[in-house]
């Protein structure tokens, strides 16, 4: 049997490019939504102060608060749907083709066109929202509305069966990782300038200067 040297290189180097393509789309998108939701609670303190008191209420002084803990903390989930409402991770979602000629509310869109969906004109959009440019994650706690891609006026990872794959980790990431944050630290801003929330133009969306924080241990 024959080793075809060339075809197992090119194999190889699919499979590093096809890491690298999940390693980076997981972390960017994390970690620009962690850095928004810290962001709007920075700007909204009744909304840190409210938060806290939730992840020390389900803390009770442990080291840290586990995984199995989060289902009981509905305002987290509310703070980060509201992040997510806010600051779409990816604003154009994943650009699409249509497989057939279609007519859609007037418009004809011919086979093989290329689609990209406005997630962040959607979250946004007052005919859906009230207040849409406000972050109140008491909206979410008495609605059902969810990320998931069943409600698609919140579509943070898109919707279908080409939704984001991640979603499961993403959402046990960012739920952890802000209820610790919370639960171990306050945070200040190291001057009295406030927050520049301008967004920097990309796909994946960023605050164009980087949040700079002053962490402090709770007591």
């Amino acid at each position: 049997m024959k080793f075809n040297l060339r075809r197992f290189s090119s194999t190889i180097f699919y499979i590093t490019q096809l890491r690298v393509d999940v390693f980076g789309a997981g972390t960017d998108t994390t970690f620009a939504s962690l850095e928004w939701a810290i962001s709007e609670l920075l700007r909204n303190p009744h909304t840190m102060k409210e938060l806290q008191q939730e992840a020390r209420k389900i803390g009770q002084g442990r080291l840290t608060i586990p995984e199995e803990d989060i289902e009981k903390m509905p305002y987290l989930k509310a703070v980060l749907k509201e992040a997510l409402r806010l600051h779409v991770p990816v604003p154009l979602l994943i650009p699409r083709e249509s497989t057939k000629e279609v007519k859609l509310l007037g418009y004809d869109i011919p086979a093989h066109t290329q689609v990209m969906i406005n997630a962040w004109a959607i979250a946004r959009d007052p005919s859906i929202w009230e207040e849409p440019e406000e972050f109140r994650p008491e909206r979410f706690l008495n609605i059902r509305t969810d990320y998931k891609g069943f409600d698609f006026e919140l579509i943070p990872f898109g919707a279908g069966r080409r939704m984001c794959p991640g979603i499961s980790f993403a959402e046990t990431i960012m739920e952890l990782a802000l209820a610790n944050l919370v639960y171990k630290f306050e945070f200040t801003l190291p001057n009295e300038d406030g927050l520049d929330m301008t967004e920097l133009d990309s796909i994946t969306l960023h605050r164009k200067f980087p949040i700079l924080v002053i962490p402090t241990p709770c007591e």
